[in-house]
């Protein structure tokens, strides 16, 4: 039975190489380094290449985009990439942002007017043909009438036909291949690669209901209302549904056509810094970041005010992780490589058996390369391929709520360097995560999470007579057992609930001890 159900996902990955093959995208791939057999299916691969295929940059977009929706996420993530792919390749990928061919006009009016639950003209003044069509989903330009009569522009996305039974049968075959790689590869288990799959499953389910969608952007729109420089479009709730997201158009310059934004007057290495900066505020400060940061979802109006759109996929971050963060950044600028080890065994990410001082020279390898140069001169695919290494020799366990938060750095960095390709991503960095560490871990973020710590211990004090009075239930009942004809002795009865009560004393003693130690500290 397990055969039966691999051999489908099989056929689909076995599909894939052939279409890659077919299209001449392997024609990218260097069969130096890799080992025999992997050589040997690249060249098997190439059997199949067409004739006209001559450009393998051209080859992998068409191949991305034959394969399907889950295949064209895979190329909006290459095109920030330029230093993996090559700058042609990278190139041809744009197109796989906003440019994938839309569905008919007539299929996206009847999905808008079903998931509104109201024919098109009770909604929308006019729905113009679609201007951006992605994977997921199609954008057109209508024009809709508020309530006090006044006409506007507005945008609406609506799911494209069919997508959610794509990704389902695509993350079937990623499921397969997770699960045969734990049980078949023992160094690959520390990257928990069943469990990354499953991640990405709740984020696909997130992003095909267009209502969360709207929910991240009022979000993301609380959480900035302050900061300069950034903003959000607005939702019309109205108008939105599951399948349909309505709001406010966008008049803006898009940040991946360099061209306009030269010709605007924009100083675009001042945006790279803005952008990276703005980013790690939104992870660091609020823990809800931006997670598809590619430079298709990303304007500049004429003010130079970055516009975000498309929230489809957001990440979050607990105050744990947030912390794990701004250290281990701090770390690296600073060059406290012993700290930036100290984290990660005190995060529980590294094994405690392992050595915190031969863990930290290995991070000094990683760090050191870094300081004094700018990102023309050092990869970052290639520093997190040496990451990953180190990691591995010390088996650090995969956490997947930083996956998310990894990939999205490294998208993040790659279109700040179509910006300014000399940017340091180090001191860019600096400000913010300086920021974040003197209001969280200075003292005024240390009395605020003691005084968190004593709200708790207090609320659980105050569930004390709850509990005292759970005990009495539980000693009556125990008696009621024994009258129903259970052959409890008395003696046992009584070892019973002597237990359970002084559980209880010593439970309280416990709370009441904490209790007493934070308002030392926090009075001392």
């Amino acid at each position: 039975m397990p055969a039966l159900s691999v051999l489908p996902n099989l056929l689909r990955l076995a599909r894939a190489g052939f279409v890659m093959g077919r299209e001449g995208a392997l024609r990218l791939v260097d069969p130096i380094d890799l080992p025999p057999s992997a050589r040997t299916l690249i060249g098997f691969g190439r059997l199949f290449e067409k004739r006209s295929a001559k450009d393998g940059a051209e080859g992998l977009a068409r191949a991305l985009q034959r394969l399907g929706p889950s295949y064209v996420k895979l190329g909006q993530f290459l095109a920030t990439r330029p230093d993996v792919v090559g700058v042609r390749a990278a190139r041809d990928l744009e197109r796989l942002q906003d440019r994938v061919e839309p569905f008919p006009q007539k299929i996206a009016e009847a999905a808008i007017a079903e998931a509104l639950g109201a024919p098109l003209g009770q909604r929308f003044v006019t729905l113009g043909p679609a201007v951006a069509a992605a994977s997921i989903a199609q954008v057109h330009r209508a024009i809709v009438r508020g309530r006090d009569g006044v006409e506007y522009a507005a945008a609406v996305k609506v799911l494209r036909p069919g997508v959610e039974r794509h990704f389902q049968r695509d993350l079937a075959a990623f499921f397969a291949i997770a699960r045969f790689i734990e049980r078949r590869v023992p160094k690959a288990r520390r990257l928990k690669p069943v469990t990354v799959v499953a991640t990405l499953a709740r984020s696909i389910a997130i992003e095909m209901d267009l209502r969360l969608e709207a929910a991240a952007l009022s979000e993301i729109a609380e959480n900035t209302a302050a900061d300069p420089g950034f903003r959000v479009p607005a939702v019309d709730w109205e108008r939105t549904a599951r399948g349909v997201l309505t709001l406010e158009w966008i008049d803006a310059v898009k940040l991946s056509d360099r061209a306009a934004l030269e010709a605007s007057g924009h100083d675009l290495p001042a945006l790279g810094r803005h952008l990276m900066q703005t980013f790690l505020r939104h992870a660091m400060r609020d823990g809800f970041f931006h997670a598809d940061m590619h430079p298709g979802n990303l304007f500049v109006d004429a003010g130079g005010t970055l516009i975000a759109v498309d929230f489809g996929i957001t990440g979050r971050l607990g105050k744990k992780e947030r912390r794990f963060l701004a250290e281990i950044l701090h770390g690296f600028i600073v060059r406290d490589y012993r700290r930036v080890a100290e984290v990660h065994f005190e995060a529980g990410y590294v094994p405690q058996d392992e050595s915190v001082d031969e863990f930290a020279r290995a991070l000094r390898a990683i760090g050191e390369p870094i300081h004094s140069r700018t990102a023309d001169q050092i990869s970052m695919a290639k520093l997190l391929t040496l990451l990953f290494e180190v990691t591995e020799l010390f088996q650090m366990q995969t956490r997947p709520e930083l996956l998310m938060l990894q990939k999205t750095m490294v998208v993040v960095e790659g279109v700040a360097r179509t910006l300014d390709p000399r940017l340091d991503m180090w001191k860019t960095a600096e400000p913010v995560v300086r920021e974040w560490i003197e209001r969280n871990l200075g003292p005024i973020g240390i009395a605020e999470n003691a005084a968190e710590e004593l709200r708790h211990l207090l609320r659980g004090v105050g569930a004390l007579p709850d509990l005292l009075l759970r005990v009495e239930r539980i000693t009556v009942d125990l008696e009621e057992v024994v009258r129903g004809g259970l052959s409890y002795s008395d003696d046992s009865i009584q070892a019973i609930v002597s237990g359970v009560q002084r559980a209880a004393i010593w439970g309280n003693l416990a709370l009441g001890a904490i209790a007493l130690g934070v308002l030392v500290y926090l009075f001392r």
